[in-house]
Formats: C-alpha cells, sequence, structure tokens
C-alpha cells in the first residue's frame, strides 16, 4: 500500500486537487463517512482521495443521523451498505468499528477510536519512507501519553520490523496488550531522554484527547515529557519530528520544534490523502 501511494502521489504532478486520477480506479463508488468524533484531517483526506479515485463521498454526522438518536450500530451497517460501497466510521468505543464490519456487506475502515488510529499510521509510515529512511531497524521514539496511536505505531513495528521506545510517565503507560501487538519490538521507560537517544523519528501527541477534560493533573505528570530543542538534540542529526494534529503548542511540544527544520508536520498531513487513497484501494482488492 505504501509503494502505490507513492507512485499515485508522483502521478498527480501539478493536476488540480479535485481533478480525478487519470485512471479513477474507483470510479463510481461512494464512500460513506460516520462521525461520532470531530474531525479535520480525517473527514477532508477520504473525501478527497474517494474524490481522485474517481468516486463520491457522502458525510454522515451522528447528531444529525438516526444512530445519533439510538439506532444501532448494526442496523445502520445494514442500510448503509444497501446504499453505498464502503464505510468509514471516527468514533469512540473501538467495539463500534467491529460491529459495523460485523454486520456490514461492505469494506469497513477504522477512521479513529479510542483504542488504534490506523490510517494515521499509514501517513506517518509514507512520510518517513519519503524522508529517506528505511522501515526496518528504524528507531522510533514516543514522548507522552500511551494513547491510540501509540498502540497503532506499536502495531505497524511488529509488521514492518522497526522499533518503538516510549517515554511515558507513570499512570499514562500503554496496556501490556498494546506493547504485545509490537511482537517484542516495543519497550516503555520513564526517561524521555533514553527514549530519544539515537532515534531516528521522534512523535508525539496531544495529551488531551478529544472529549477528556483538561486535566491539570495529567499536564503536570505530562510536562517532563515535552518534546524541547534539548531532546531533538539527543537523538540522531537527522532524525525527523512527527506530530498527528492538532498540537497543543507549549504543551506536547515547543514551537522551535514542530516549526523547526525537522519537523515533516505539513507533509505528514498532506500524506494523509495519499496514505487513504491506497486503503480505499486495497479494501476494493486493487492493491495487495
Amino acid at each position: 500500500m505504501l509503494a502505490d501511494a507513492l507512485d499515485r502521489k508522483a502521478a498527480r504532478g501539478g493536476w488540480p486537487k479535485g481533478k480525478a486520477d487519470a485512471d479513477a480506479p474507483l470510479a463510481g463508488h461512494t464512500l460513506a463517512m460516520v462521525f461520532e468524533k470531530n474531525s479535520t484531517r480525517t473527514r477532508v483526506s477520504f473525501d478527497m482521495a474517494i474524490r481522485q479515485l474517481g468516486g463520491s463521498s457522502i458525510v454522515l454526522d451522528a447528531g444529525t443521523t438516526q444512530l445519533g438518536r439510538g439506532e444501532t450500530v448494526a442496523d445502520t451497517a445494514r442500510v448503509l451498505s444497501g446504499y453505498c460501497d464502503a464505510i468509514m466510521l471516527r468514533t469512540d468505543d473501538h467495539d463500534k468499528v467491529e460491529e459495523m464490519a460485523r454486520h456490514a456487506s461492505v469494506p469497513v475502515i477504522n477512521g479513529l477510536t479510542d483504542a488504534s488510529h490506523p490510517c494515521q499510521i499509514m501517513a506517518d509510515l509514507l512520510t518517513i519512507l519519503e524522508s529517506g529512511k528505511a522501515l526496518p531497524g528504524l528507531k522510533v521514539a514516543w514522548l507522552g501519553d500511551g494513547n491510540n496511536v501509540l498502540a497503532s505505531i506499536i502495531e505497524a513495528a511488529g509488521l514492518m520490523r522497526f522499533d518503538v521506545v516510549a517515554a511515558c510517565p507513570q499512570g499514562f503507560m500503554p496496556p501490556e496488550s498494546d506493547l504485545a501487538l509490537g511482537k517484542g519490538r516495543a519497550r516503555v521507560v520513564g526517561d524521555p531522554r533514553e527514549a530519544v537517544e539515537g532515534a531516528d523519528i521522534i512523535v508525539t501527541d496531544t495529551w488531551i484527547s478529544m472529549g477528556q477534560a483538561h486535566a491539570e493533573t495529567k499536564l503536570a505528570a505530562m510536562m517532563p515529557f515535552q518534546v524541547t530543542e534539548a531532546l531533538m538534540a539527543r537523538a540522531k542529526p537527522d532524525a525527523r519530528f512527527l506530530h498527528c494534529l492538532p498540537a497543543h503548542r507549549g504543551e506536547e511540544v515547543t514551537d522551535a520544534v514542530i516549526d523547526g527544520p525537522q519537523s515533516l508536520i505539513w507533509p505528514e498531513a498532506e500524506n494523509r490523502l495519499h496514505a487513504q487513497k491506497s486503503v480505499l484501494r486495497w479494501c476494493f482488492g486493487q492493491i495487495g
């Protein structure tokens, strides 16, 4: 999928963003996008992805659909399967995505849950490859909360054979079940300096996720794990910084880092589009 994303990105050249790719491989296909959580990058990237592949999308917000008034996920899955060719769900409870997939007769894509964020990590891996780094043997340092993004990074490490060292404060470490996804390639430390030492990639995320209270206790625990220029200096000289956005500047990362020469956040954000295109093509069996 990553090779396909790179190829299709290069092939577009200077084409207008709303114009379909020359081969329009998903012409006539419609993607239903269901949002129970706010979204910028997931919403726009999937919308533009299906357009560039020649298809179309329908955006459904939980607050304006029957799903938000008590209709079951199973019933919604069956109905949407009759109208559309694929479903993308962005929600809180991971069980909802699994239930949607069980009852849908079309492909179902995890656009984000509290347990994982796989589409984001596809874009991250694409960005790493674009920067000239190979995935096998790579050292990725994570700083901050042991959250859903970290879980997907760890799972990718087990599949792509790179290593993850996560620096997390006590009480906010990833569960053992998430670490197991890494197949022995992920570990947790308490010292952010140890995590970033010799790292190729530094990654962080917001400390307060959507729907959580702005907890002062959590913020205080996280502050020693802020990504600063001093921490970046402990990584490899050609290390790069990633953040899935939105960022809380001055909390998990300083302006000097996120706006600095080692930051790849804007290519990373754009690559959500190119990664989603390959995810969609994979769902329809067009690529392996």
